[in-house]
């Protein structure tokens, strides 16, 4: 059996715990390089984060989550239920030893350090995407033709364009043009007459996120991997030459190897194997509306956080970070918020008639960097805490820890992004 570069067999059959968009690209690579795989989910496919957001392939923007920014909404903002961050006002020492951390690397040095960090692998991003469909995962990867940012005001805009230095600065490619309230409703004739100061970028993407999924899980199984939903993983047990997995109904399999890609649920299973970061449920809502002229693409207001995308013949506008547990059921107060920051920035846009009402968890961590690599078990990786860039750098996520997994090799482009730092 052949070994990897630490000494211990090469796997052949992995667990993977997780069917949203890192979970099964993670499964796909693994069979890339002849591994068997299982992949195990809690509910189903695309269940979680991967079915309702924006669908939005941004490398060019994918940036740390924690922020001074943030910071500067204050706590009466954050505990308002119409804030685009929310936090519910409640003792739970789980989310405030999160906060905690969170307010901690909300400084611009920090942000700094996590945007190097980033920078290597969101340059990768879209290979990850253009290996799934020469592999033939059978669905579209649309180039945005428009993405615009609009604001109301130039003194709006001025903090994207302060941010968006920032990233250049620190070494990521981003083009992108200034325009005017009327440059922007040329392009896109559904923002209304309040916005008058805009940013178009340009070498971004977008997907359905939901069909695109389901395509990968669809990809995964013609290929021999097999899908057990509804099987919820309880413990996770190293066994010295392999791993054990037990689930609610009992013992689901021993596997070489597992990863564990369950989304905002990854915290629980991790712990035992040296993962003390915390992992924070980061909930996002979205619902599609039918409006008179469908953008060409994207269309993001940022002072609202509010994100907005053509699927279909229909608008998904998506918005709100709420931390909160991921199992809560679904606010509608969220729903109305985001309705009501929506509403005077798109034209024609019928948003009291909404449908696919949504919430979904993101897996958030308090440094704004997901969790990519072995445990303290060399059997037990982690793939997950992307905070909102889980569709964006998932398949390339899928890709980099296959190629560790299969190889013993850390790829540079995850050395920052360690489960055990």
């Amino acid at each position: 059996m052949p070994a990897t570069t630490s000494g211990i067999p090469a796997p052949q059959h992995v667990a993977v715990i997780g069917a949203g968009m890192v979970g099964l690209a993670t499964a796909w690579f693994l069979q890339e390089r002849g591994i068997e795989v299982t992949v195990l989910d809690r509910d189903d496919v695309a269940a979680g984060a991967s079915w309702g957001n924006a669908g939005w392939l941004t490398p060019g923007i994918t940036t740390p989550l924690p922020e001074p920014a943030v910071l500067r909404y204050g706590l009466r903002a954050l505990l308002s239920p119409a804030s685009p961050v929310y936090v519910p006002p409640r003792a739970d020492p789980h989310l405030l030893r999160f906060l905690a951390g969170f307010a901690r690397h909300s400084t611009a040095g920090r942000w700094k350090a996590a945007m190097r960090a980033y920078i290597p692998i969101n340059r990768r991003a879209f290979e990850g995407f253009d290996a799934l469909e020469a592999g033939g995962v059978a669905s579209t990867v649309n180039e945005a033709k428009s993405f615009i940012a609009a604001y109301r005001t130039e003194t709006e805009r001025s903090n994207l364009l302060d941010e968006l230095e920032h990233i250049r600065s620190a070494g990521q490619e981003i083009e992108f043009d200034v325009l005017t309230g009327a440059g922007a409703r040329e392009l896109e004739p559904a923002l209304s007459d309040d916005i008058g100061a805009a940013i178009r970028l340009h070498g971004q993407r977008f997907v359905d996120p939901g069909h695109y999924v389901h395509a990968l899980a669809a990809s995964v199984r013609a290929r021999g991997g097999w899908l057990m939903p509804k099987t919820d993983v309880v413990e996770i047990r190293d066994e010295g030459p392999g791993v054990r997995v037990v689930t609610g109904a009992g013992p689901a399999g021993r596997y070489d190897a597992v990863v564990l890609a369950g989304g905002a649920w990854i915290g629980r299973l991790a712990r035992r194997f040296g993962v003390r970061t915390t992992v924070q449920a980061g909930r996002g809502y979205s619902f599609s509306v039918g409006i008179e002229h469908l953008p060409a693409g994207p269309v993001y207001f940022p002072a609202q956080r509010v994100a907005c995308t053509p699927l279909g013949d229909r608008l998904r506008v998506a918005g709100m970070m709420e931390f909160r547990s991921a199992d809560a059921p679904l606010d509608p107060r969220r729903i109305a918020a985001i309705a009501d920051a929506a509403r005077p920035l798109l034209r024609n846009a019928d948003l009291n008639a909404r449908t696919d009402e949504w919430v979904g968890a993101r897996p958030c961590t308090p440094d704004g960097m997901p969790l990519i690599g072995p445990t303290r078990s060399p059997r037990v990786y982690l793939a997950g805490g992307h905070g909102m860039w889980g569709i964006t750098l998932g398949p390339i996520t899928g890709k980099l820890l296959a190629e560790q997994i299969a190889t013993g090799g850390q790829p540079a482009e995850t050395r920052p992004f360690t489960p055990l730092r």
